[in-house]
């Protein structure tokens, strides 16, 4: 296998872990902790609760586009503020995710994962998106 096939198998790998990661995580927060309670967490955090809105679609929506490889620079860059909230959240609670509440290198870790993402791009076997292509073509990315 040449590099550049690795990196496209490396990417896809990466975008599958990454957007299974999201689609959970918000699929916890509408169906264990429900919607009113994600919204009284938010709140209790100092976030508006209208963020917990926007963080459930970010996480779903993102997960799936990521999944099927569509727009993924663009999507991992999008995740990240999420990803930077949940480190404020755990911040606190030091480094380790076995601290009371959970340590913020997790979030930090998946941070660094979709910066990384959006360098490799899409990887292999990406759902083709016709006028994302054009796009790039013009931007010469």
């Amino acid at each position: 296998m040449d590099e550049t096939r690795n990196a496209d198998y490396a990417a896809l790998i990466l975008r599958l872990g990454l957007g299974v990661m999201f689609i959970a995580h918000g699929l916890l927060k509408v169906l264990v902790f429900t919607m009113p309670g994600t919204v009284g967490f938010f709140e209790s955090q100092g976030f508006p609760g209208f963020l917990a809105y926007v963080t459930v679609f970010g996480e779903v929506g993102g997960g799936a586009a990521l999944v099927l490889g569509i727009q993924v620079r663009w999507i991992s860059l999008a995740l990240a503020p999420i990803l930077l909230g949940a480190a404020k959240v755990h911040m606190g609670n030091g480094w380790l995710f076995t601290a009371q509440g959970g340590g913020w290198e997790y979030p930090v870790f998946l941070i660094i994962a979709t910066v990384t993402l959006a360098l490799l791009g899409n990887g292999a076997y990406a759902f083709p998106v016709p006028w994302a292509k054009r796009a790039e073509a013009v931007s010469g990315t």
